[in-house]
This record gives C-alpha cells, structure tokens and sequence, in this order.
C-alpha cells in the first residue's frame, strides 16, 4: 500500500499540488481511497473544484476511487457533503463507496454501513458482487440486523427521515459554531498564533498544530487530552468547556 500527499501542516489545509502529482502516477487499476467529507484527521477537505480535477485524474488514469462516506451530513449538508462523489460519478467509470451510519444514526454500537458498488457493465456488476458474498462469507457469514433494521425504518418513513435531517443538520451546526467560537475565544485569551483555519475545517475532527510537548503540557497540567499529534475532537467543545480548554491552550503556547 502507498500514500500520497494530503495535508500541509504548514498551511494548514490541503497540499492539493503535490497530491495532484502523485495521482497523476498511480498506475491504472490501482485503488485511489479518498475521504468525501469531514477529512478525518485533518478537518480539511477538497474544494468541489479540486474533486473536479481528481475526477478528471481517476478518469484519465483509470483508477478505481474508494470513498470513505463516514460522515455525511456533518460538512455542509446531506446533499452538498456528496459533491465529491458525484464529481467521481461519471458514465462508464467504476466507484466503491463505503458508507457509515455510526456517527450520522448515532449507531456506534451496532457499526452499521453499506458497500455500494458501481461497475461499468453488467457482467462486471456480477463478479463484484461474487467476490463481496465471498469477502461476506469468510468475515462474517451474518451481519447483526438490528442497526440496519433501523436505518431502513428510518429512512424510509417520510416523517421519521424529516426528523433524522433535523438532527443531523443540528449537529452540524453546533459542531461549525463549535469551531467559530473556539477560535474566537483564543483571540480572546491573547493567543497571537493564528486559528482561524479551525472555522475553515468541517467534521468532527482538525489537526490543531499542537506539538508533542504541548499535548502533553495540557495532559499534565489540565487533564485535556488530544492524540498526539495534535488531532482535536471539536465535537467534544461544549459552550460550557470552552472557556477552560482555551485559557490552557493559551497557557501551553507561552511555554
């Protein structure tokens, strides 16, 4: 397995040229995983016009995309958080998309999801299909039912799928305004190194460019804990926290 270029810790967003250069040569066949929403680790995300252009590279380099669909609805909507996969959506080209209902259903226990996958042609549909009961059977034989006996029931009752994008679409907002305020009360503690791409990110989770050393001051000194490598759960800020997880940082960042 191979990786390619994706974030610019310098920056602080994605480092789209060099990973446009090495997709660029990814031999034909070969699987390209890209994240299609809420970027996780980093909370940066391609811009529709980027998915565009890795289109346009998938295509031309007849590649097969793997798009890990773990957190629509969280971005900027059901609908819109699909740009990207609808970007990689073209007549004649094959897609795998791999989606999760852990975070937007709130069904971590029951670790529900789905495999769709697009072929180019009928025959092609039926061998992939040959292989995923094959993968299916040596796995796990029998999935448990009751995650997505409630996904169904959901997503298929008018009123309940209502209620369900409320829900969503008010996750996303407190996670966005989760993200304005943190920065905006880091302005507040004095903090001098810039923040502002924390509002930029979507999802639940942004590289801060905390080092080691800090990480491990706000473990010590305040029980915060982030991974270690500065990977923050925004969705873990609350209004009520907010205040005490900004003035530790502020505290950490002077040394």
């Amino acid at each position: 397995m191979a990786t390619y270029p994706y974030f610019d810790a310098a920056r602080n967003g994605v480092n789209f040229e060099q990973m446009v250069a090495t997709v660029a040569q990814i031999p034909a066949g070969d699987v390209l995983l890209l994240h299609g929403c809420c970027h996780n680790p980093t909370g940066s995300d391609l811009t529709p016009a980027q998915w565009s252009q890795i289109a346009d590279l998938v295509a031309e380099r007849k590649l097969l995309p793997l798009i890990d669909f773990a957190y629509q609805g969280f971005a900027d909507g059901l609908r819109e958080d699909a740009a990207g996969l609808l970007a990689m959506a073209r007549p004649g080209c094959e897609l795998l998309v791999a989606s999760s209902f852990s975070k937007n259903f709130g069904l971590y226990n029951e670790r529900i999801g789905a495999l769709t996958v697009v072929a180019a042609t009928e025959s092609a549909a039926q061998s992939a299909l040959s292989h995923v009961k094959q993968a299916i059977r040596a796995n796990y034989s029998n999935p448990p039912a009751h995650g997505a006996a409630i996904v169904t029931t959901v997503l298929s009752d008018p009123d309940l799928r209502a209620e369900w994008e409320g829900e969503v679409a008010e996750m996303r907002e407190r996670i966005n305004t989760m993200r304005h305020l943190f920065v905006e009360t880091l302005n507040e503690k004095g903090v001098a190194r810039d923040f502002s791409f924390i509002a930029r990110q979507r999802g639940m989770f942004s590289f801060s460019g905390l080092n080691a050393a800090q990480v491990q001051a706000l473990r010590d000194r305040y029980g915060i804990y982030v991974v270690g490598g500065g990977r923050i759960n925004v969705a873990g800020m609350t209004e009520a926290n907010m205040d005490y997880l900004c003035a530790a940082i502020a505290d950490v960042l002077q040394g």
